[in-house]
């Protein structure tokens, strides 16, 4: 099994990668299967029903939205972000639906009735993973034509029924220079061929794609960064959804602007970085998955934190930080999870902490031994990290959570590089032990807005 870097971060849009990305992703699926079995044209009904956590903070996070674009044929890299609100706007007034039409002119146009027809079940669950969601396709005279469930599995990764039993990952038997699936393979093999962490994650990306193709796509992905610190950093107002959470992100910059040096407030920028992406993504626009939606920030501020404060840093060090990050936040998704629903924030925003933390240290100069503590100190102190969204929206505590992260993830990477690699608990006791928490937490704790925060604090 292989998962490229490319898997781990994907442009996408807000506000979540399990609730928006994956949903969209599985209904153009389903979409997409029906043109190709023939019967698209013969379809008169469509009908999706969402589960576990999908169906009880769907509405916060925008799975609705995203499951009607789907079924339309947009994707979560292409759909026009300050469009697709027109777009859902059009098919619930008019109660029509375009089946691919974003593909093929106009599509397959049928009627759509909302209410009825995308069911979000609070309490009803499948049984293979929190995210879970079932399409079905009639024609004119009600019989079944597809029925399909697909489960969202973090990360924006999405796989369908046939992968019950199997690994959550779609398979992949592409065979890669240097395989580790584990903290301690992955030093083994540093250790015995010399390379770099950032140098043994291109070797493998190279069974893909050329080495140019591969610079190019992570510049883009950071550029991609870039736009969304950007936007975040010059928009105010209130977010979406009903709570009113006032964007802070600009106003922020602007007072930290008048302050002086930037080099004297470097830990604050980290934290506007992270706020202003996730202040983003909370209002729906394009973000990187990284690895999720909810933890989009840590490490585009931490990019920013390296690309602005760190002498000598250059594009050559995006690449590698990205390539660093990637090899990371692979061991958490193959020997783990990064989905919120399946082991709380811990997942997210824990394991974004840890891959930006050891990324940093890699650009810093860090050796192989170095980069895995650093990773291993992010994951250490986010343990028991519960995701409870005000609301059900990806607003409160995660716009805060990811500031807080980015400044962590440089604190780790800093007092990684103080030492000389040697530390008594490893990368993979940390994943290990991220995994058994998860597995012990209550389920109103993971992504269900039935705790903590969640019930505490009163929406208004």
């Amino acid at each position: 099994m292989a998962i490229s870097v490319f898997d781990l971060f994907s442009i996408g849009i807000g506000p979540s990668s399990s609730h928006t990305v994956g949903p969209m992703r599985a209904a153009r699926m389903f979409v997409t299967r029906l043109k190709k079995d023939g019967v698209l044209a013969q379809t008169a009904s469509v009908r999706a029903e969402l589960f576990g956590s999908l169906g009880a903070t769907g509405h916060g996070h925008g799975t609705p939205k995203a499951v009607l674009l789907g079924l339309e044929g947009h994707s979560p890299r292409t759909v026009n972000v300050e469009t697709a609100d027109d777009e859902v706007e059009r098919i619930r007034k008019s109660g029509r639906l375009r089946l691919l039409g974003a593909e093929i002119g106009d599509g397959h146009e049928i009627a759509f009735d909302e209410p009825n027809q995308l069911i979000l079940h609070r309490r009803r669950s499948l049984p293979y993973h929190a995210n879970g969601m079932t399409l079905f396709a009639y024609d004119e005279a009600g019989t079944p034509l597809l029925e399909k469930t697909y489960y969202s599995v973090g990360g924006g990764f999405v796989v369908d029924e046939d992968a019950v039993g199997e690994d959550r990952i779609k398979l992949d038997d592409t065979v890669l220079k240097y395989p580790f699936r584990s903290g301690d393979e992955m030093l083994r093999l540093a250790n015995e061929t010399g390379l770099s962490i950032s140098s043994l994650m291109l070797e493998n990306e190279k069974a893909w794609r050329t080495e140019e193709e591969i610079r190019e796509g992570l510049l883009e992905i950071w550029r991609v960064m870039q736009s969304c610190v950007s936007r975040g950093m010059s928009r105010e107002g209130i977010l979406p959804g009903g709570l009113r959470v006032k964007r802070r992100a600009a106003a922020t910059a602007r007072q930290l602007r008048t302050e002086g040096d930037p080099m004297l407030h470097r830990s604050e920028w980290a934290t506007i970085y992270a706020m202003a992406v996730n202040e983003e993504n909370a209002a729906g626009g394009r973000v990187v998955t990284a690895p999720t939606n909810g933890a989009a920030g840590v490490l585009p501020a931490v990019l920013h934190y390296y690309m602005n404060f760190v002498p000598g840093a250059d594009e050559d060090g995006v690449v590698r930080f990205l390539l660093a990050a990637g090899a990371i936040g692979m061991l958490f998704k193959e020997n783990a999870s990064i989905s919120g629903a399946e082991v709380g924030c811990q997942g997210e925003v824990g394991s974004a902490c840890s891959m930006a933390a050891g990324a940093l240290a890699e650009v810093l100069g860090g050796t192989p031994e170095q980069v895995e503590n650093a990773a291993e100190i992010g994951m250490e102190h986010n343990l028991g990290l519960t995701c409870d969204p005000v609301g059900g929206l990806v607003q409160i505590p995660c716009i805060e959570r990811n500031g807080m992260a980015a400044v962590k993830a440089v604190t780790a990477a800093k007092m990684a590089m103080r030492g000389d690699g040697s530390h008594k608990v490893s990368l993979d006791k940390v994943i290990k032990t991220m995994k058994e928490t998860g597995a012990d937490m209550k389920v109103k704790y993971k992504e269900t807005a039935r705790g903590g925060l969640a019930v505490n604090v009163i929406e208004c």
